[in-house]
């Protein structure tokens, strides 16, 4: 079941990792600005992950983790292939353009953290770090693969096209989620502990709105849910990485993808190895992510090539271990019953600070690169004493024990 998810993810990320590719340059030739591309790129990760306050209680609650899935991933097979249309709409293209990476973002919100708890399920057989690192590792061969086909089809034809042809992989990335919800309607057959159930009774009377906002969820959660997001709002966003490649003149637009497909990559390479990690020796491998968010405004905003081709390693690397690894952490905060709403909070307060992050990046970046790195460090110390106080009191260590006992 981990592969077939796997498999799902690869073809959706062809979709919208070969879009999210060129987000700058594709904004950049409808009128952006760097604020703008900053501001687009930094709400849309937002709305992917603040929105998810309301669907992960919703699925908890309602039980429907597959009609939550489909549905999200619909979203983002058709509003990618629509950004062919933006140059067509005249100054309305714009506003058309950052409206569908907008709605695209909302798939991602609605499917994300009932996709997580179905996916936390069927891991805990194979062990939550490998089945969450194994899955992001198919998840990047899409977002490498993708990436690619743009930049080949840009190379040979336009930007608008490349975002037309991303149709098909999104097509079969449906096709195969429709065939999997038929053959397993029910993925907690595959945890031994726990079943997939709507919320229990403590949280009937907690409320909804309660529900979304964390209501009974521990201290160490929401300790370890502001660390991961400070690094995840300070991680400057590949559009103005994209953007910076391509205004600096660093590199064609048609190179950019490929750059990107390489830090997909690296991406799949890091979700791997320290899921393997963390299964053996606990989460304090963890620790390096806040290290190379530091580093990555100081490299891949440079004016040499080599040295913002190494930021760009560096981000993959933190892009790999956040979208995987640190997920699996929070399975390992959380019951069962309540993990698509801890999802939901977990991503909420990613969001809250990947707006403000979005934004402030593009805003320092017109005004000055060493102000974004002074104010990127500091968050990121501060991100490092919380992951250190918060993985060190071992609740988290005893649940990998046990899970490694299992």
């Amino acid at each position: 079941m981990v592969w077939w998810f796997g498999f799902v993810s690869l073809f959706a990320d062809m979709v919208y990792e070969g879009a999210r590719s060129v987000y700058g340059p594709l904004l950049a030739a409808l009128g952006a600005s760097a604020v703008v591309v900053g501001l687009v790129t930094g709400a849309g990760e937002a709305v992917a992950l603040v929105l998810r306050l309301a669907f992960g209680p919703i699925a908890d609650r309602t039980g429907r983790y597959w009609s939550l899935t489909i549905l999200g991933y619909g979203l983002t097979a058709v509003c990618v292939p629509l950004l062919a249309l933006a140059p067509r709409l005249g100054v309305a293209g714009l506003a058309f353009g950052a409206t569908m990476i907008l709605l695209e973002r909302l798939g991602k919100a609605i499917r994300s953290p009932s996709k997580s708890a179905l996916l936390a399920h069927v891991a805990s057989a194979v062990g939550r770090g490998r089945g969450f690192g194994v899955h992001k590792a198919l998840d990047q061969v899409g977002a490498f693969a993708g990436p690619l086909l743009v930049a080949g089809v840009v190379a040979i034809s336009s930007l608008w096209t490349g975002m037309a042809v991303l149709a098909v992989p999104g097509a079969i990335a449906m096709l195969l989620l429709v065939t999997l919800r038929r053959r397993v309607p029910d993925p907690a057959a595959y945890d031994e502990t726990t079943t997939v159930s709507p919320a229990d009774d403590a949280a009937e009377r907690r409320g909804w709105w309660a529900e979304a906002v964390g209501a009974g969820l521990s201290g160490d959660f929401f300790r370890y849910a502001i660390a991961a997001s400070l690094t995840t709002g300070a991680l400057v966003t590949f559009g103005i990485i994209g953007y910076h490649l391509t205004v600096e003149g660093l590199l064609p637009v048609a190179a950019v993808p490929v750059v990107y497909a390489a830090a997909m990559a690296v991406e799949a390479v890091a979700a791997l190895a320290v899921g393997s990690v963390y299964d053996r020796t606990g989460p304090r491998v963890l620790l390096v992510v806040p290290v190379l968010v530091a580093l990555v405004p100081a490299l891949a905003l440079g004016s040499a090539l080599t040295a913002v081709l190494v930021g760009v390693v560096a981000w993959g690397f933190a892009q790999g271990v956040q979208d995987s690894t640190i997920k699996a952490v929070v399975a390992d905060l959380v019951e069962a019953p309540r993990r698509a709403t801890a999802y939901g909070v977990f991503a909420g307060i990613q969001g809250l600070l990947a707006i403000v992050g979005g934004v402030g990046a593009g805003w320092l970046y017109e005004r000055s690169l060493v102000a974004l790195v002074v104010v990127v460090a500091i968050t990121q110390v501060v991100a490092l004493a919380l992951l250190v106080n918060t993985l060190g009191n071992g609740t988290v260590r005893r649940s990998a024990r046990r899970r490694r006992a299992g």
